[in-house]
Order: C-alpha cells, then sequence, then structure tokens
C-alpha cells in the first residue's frame, strides 16, 4: 500500500510496561524518528530532552513511521502501537560493572591498550609518560619517563614483547612492559608530530622487528626496533598523514589530510595505488583483519592465562597465518576510510582504486571506524553522537545505534563479536548487543570526556580513559 493511499496513521506511545502515553495520535506516514522523538518529550512534559528508542511490533523506528509500520505488516484499520523506551542518559545505574578506578597520570589519558596477550594495559597520556598497568590487582605498574611531551599514541608488537609511543615532539620510545624500562635508544627522525604507529604482522615476520609511523610532517617512517634506526621514509602525501596500518598482504595503507588514502608496498616503499573519492580530511582507516593481525599468534580459545603459545615461533607463525588466510579467503583484505566530510568508503584496495562502496548518514565528521573480529560488521563511530552498523562486504546500512548525548570517539568490538563498547563526549561508556542491535548497559563512572576505549583479546576486561585522568577497567 503506498502512502498516497495511507494519507495517516493511527498511533499511540505505549511505555514497555504496557502504560498508554497521551492521547492517540493521528501522524503521517513520513513522521520520522526525531518528529517522534520531540512528542514523546512533549507528552511527557521534560525541560531536556531526552533521548528514546520506537519500535512497531519489535522493529525499530529508525528512519520513519511508514517503512516500520510496512515491515509490520498492520492493517491501517488497526491502532498502531508505539513502544517506547526512554534511554538513560546521567542515570547511575545499580550495577556499573566498573572493577577498578586508577589514578595517577596528572594529565588526560589519550589512548589506552591491552597487550595481543590480554596480560598487560598500557596507557599514553597528555602529562608525557607511558604507565603499565597489572590487570590481576588493578593497580600502577611502571611509569615510563622519557618524552617530553604529549603521548599521542601507543602500540603493542604482536608477540607483546615491546611497547612503542610516540609523542608530539615526533619521537619514539619502546618499553619493555616486565620492567618499565626504554629498549635502546629514543627514534628521532620525524619533524613534527607522530599520529600514529602500526606493527608489521606476525605471520609475515614472528620476530616483530618492524614497524611504521606516520606523521603530521607528511612522512611515513619504517623503523627496525632491534637497531633502533629508520630504514625507509615513504613520502607522496601533500599533507599530516593521519594514520597508517601495516596490512596482512605486503601492503601499507595509510590516510591523510590530503583526502586521499594511500597503497604503499611494504618491501620497497612503491606507491601501488591512491585511493581518491573523500572530500575532506581522511580521520581513520580499519581493514577486515585488524584484530586477528593485532592478536598474532594469541588463541583466546586456548590461551588465556598460558604462556605457551609463543615456544615454537614457526609453529605460532604458521597458526597466525593460517587464521589470517581465513579471515582474507572469502574477499580479501577489505580497507574502510572514514572522514570529516561525515562519509565512509569501502575498498578492495589490493585490486581497485574504485570504492566498492560509499557509505553515507552520519551528521558530523566520522572519528573512528572498527571491523568486528569476525569482519562482519563495520561500526562507525561520529560526532553526531551515533555509531552506525554496515554490512562489511556489502556496505549495506544496518543500523544506528543512539543513546549518547555527545560526540562518540570510540568503539571497540569484542574478541567473538557479539559485543561493542563505546566512549563519548557525555563521559560514559555504552555496551551495545550486536544481535539485538540495541543498548545493552550504561557504564557511567568517568568524571570527563571519554578518549580511549579497548577490550582485551581475552575478552575478560574493557579499560577506557579520558579527560578526567583516570583509567577504569570494566569486568564483562
Amino acid at each position: 500500500m503506498s502512502s498516497e493511499e495511507v494519507q495517516r496513521l493511527l498511533c499511540r506511545f505505549v511505555s514497555e510496561t504496557g502504560e498508554v502515553a497521551g492521547d492517540m495520535l493521528d501522524l503521517p506516514p513520513e513522521c520520522t524518528f526525531e518528529q517522534l522523538t520531540l512528542i514523546c518529550n512533549a507528552i511527557h512534559q521534560k525541560e531536556e530532552r531526552v533521548p528514546y528508542r520506537f519500535f512497531i511490533n519489535e522493529n525499530e523506528i529508525t528512519e520513519n513511521l511508514e517503512k516500520t509500520w510496512k515491515l509490520s505488516s498492520l492493517k491501517t484499520e488497526n491502532v498502531v502501537d508505539i513502544l517506547y523506551q526512554e534511554q538513560a542518559v546521567f542515570k547511575v545505574r545499580p550495577v556499573t560493572r566498573c572493577t577498578s578506578s586508577m589514578p595517577g597520570h596528572a594529565e588526560a589519558v589519550i589512548s589506552v591498550s591491552f597487550s595481543p596477550d590480554g596480560k598487560h594495559l598500557a596507557s599514553g597520556s597528555g602529562d608525557t609518560t607511558v604507565r603499565f598497568w597489572d590487570i590481576e590487582t588493578q593497580t600502577p605498574y611502571h611509569t615510563c619517563k622519557g618524552h617530553k611531551n604529549w603521548v599521542l599514541c601507543i602500540a603493542w608488537a604482536p608477540d607483546s614483547s615491546k611497547l612503542a609511543s610516540a609523542c608530539k615532539d615526533g619521537k619514539i620510545i619502546l618499553w619493555d612492559p616486565k620492567t618499565g624500562n626504554q629498549i635502546g635508544k629514543t627514534l628521532i627522525g620525524h619533524k613534527q608530530w607522530i599520529t600514529s604507529l602500526s606493527w608489521e604482522p606476525y605471520h609475515r615476520n614472528p620476530e616483530c622487528r618492524f614497524f611504521a609511523s606516520s606523521s603530521k610532517d607528511t612522512d611515513i617512517k619504517i623503523w627496525d626496533s632491534v637497531l633502533f634506526q629508520c630504514v625507509m621514509t615513504i613520502a607522496g602525501h601533500m599533507k599530516s598523514v593521519t594514520v597508517v596500518k601495516w596490512g596482512g598482504s605486503g601492503l601499507i595503507y595509510s590516510a591523510s589530510q590530503d583526502r586521499t588514502v594511500k597503497v604503499w608496498r611494504t618491501n620497497d616503499g612503491i606507491l601501488c595505488r591512491t585511493l581518491e573519492g573523500h572530500a575532506h580530511w581522511v580521520n581513520t582507516l580499519a581493514l577486515n583483519t585488524d584484530y586477528i593481525l593485532r592478536i598474532g599468534a594469541f588463541d583466546p580459545v586456548k590461551d588465556v592465562n598460558k604462556d605457551t603459545y609463543m615456544t615454537d615461533k614457526k609453529k605460532s607463525q604458521d597458526f597466525a597465518l593460517k587464521r589470517f588466510k581465513q579471515v582474507i579467503e572469502p574477499i580479501g583484505e577489505r580497507l574502510v576510510s572514514g572522514s570529516d566530510d561525515f562519509t565512509l568508503f569501502l575498498w578492495d584496495p589490493e585490486k581497485d582504486k574504485k570504492p566498492l562502496a560509499r557509505l553515507t548518514g552520519h551528521q558530523q565528521l566520522v572519528n573512528d571506524v572498527k571491523f568486528s573480529p569476525d569482519g562482519r560488521i563495520l561500526a562507525s563511530a561520529s560526532f553526531d553522537k551515533s555509531i552506525r552498523l554496515w554490512d562489511s562486504k556489502t556496505g549495506k546500512f544496518l543500523a544506528t545505534l543512539r543513546g549518547h548525548v555527545q560526540a562518540v570517539y570510540m568503539v571497540a568490538f569484542s574478541a567473538d563479536s557479539r559485543l561493542m563498547v563505546s566512549g563519548s563526549a557525555d563521559s560514559t561508556l555504552k555496551l551495545w548487543d550486536l544481535k539485538t542491535r540495541k543498548l545493552e548497559i550504561d557504564l557511567p563512572g568517568h568524571a570527563d570526556e571519554v578518549y580511549a576505549v579497548d577490550w582485551s583479546s581475552d575478552g575478560l576486561r574493557v579499560a577506557s580513559g579520558g579527560k578526567d585522568r583516570v583509567l577504569r577497567l570494566w569486568q564483562n
């Protein structure tokens, strides 16, 4: 039945407990989610706007009444019940699941990262230090001093043996997580601050020797963590390089404020192709192999609380390679880019310089993008306060996750791809169920914006940090 035939829908708002709110309403089928939110706030006479979710027969209203109503196949003679759920904004729940709050940093926590084996936790801060935390006792372990400026990014070697940190001065330092001591000398070469770090995948080199860095100085550098020197400088971007990813197929991917994504050969630094299409800065990149590359030879199923997985390097390399091949077998190594132009592009970067899909819908810049560990779902976080879910093979839009009341900075998936956690400027973390695509639990506790969030590879813990200088651990 077309919208010409159905001019109005007789609707009423019903709460989860079955109570009818307000009077029956005669609504046009094109009434949007946004308009329903305004109506519901008016009915409840809310002074401050409260976010809601709406459903017709378990189908969520994400766009307008008509689309969801058609899915529900209701007759127009019937009254359409719109189930509304008030979303908790700053209501502290009785169970927060925060197991510890670990102060120590003197400035904002900019990055938090669990080691690939899930045993160590590191954080980088504006106070110029890197800290290691004991996740068993949930206490500070080592404070690493060496940088003279903000530590902007940190990255673990795939075998968990060392951590690289980079600062606003363009310097990189390697740390031993067991002792907290600096390994070798400080790596100097970049002329401006460093924006990201990425290690060579374990299945390509189990020695975990080389890593790449990207910088505001437009260069990408590849470093030798044994000889402590730069072995290659890759130049080609016209503006600041925002992120670098060392892929699993012998390619390096870089995104830049020059609006391009470039694909380089790792062995000689030759440019393979330039991926163009974005109308503004490219902020973020993700590979469908990110999770597999990150955890190296660690097996969350077998190796939790064991040190056996690194004993035989050849065996563990074969295991990592086999797992990498399983992920890329169906569609290859896929790349997604997110931009200040509010869009994302899905690429097949090994084969084509034309995008597979352009993903639109965000109303503000896209700040973070991640593939689920199984490579099936793509999540994008935006300053428009929402997270969007997409089909990673086709780029088809799946759902919008609403609940945050400020910009969403970062998302992290659980190892089994069933759950996702997000950190926001609204000072909360939120846990989402990806099957129902609904908010599972609110995680309040931070006193200010949450900049960084990470989920351990063994699935046991989430760590978060932000403007309040406190690192929090959450048990899931």
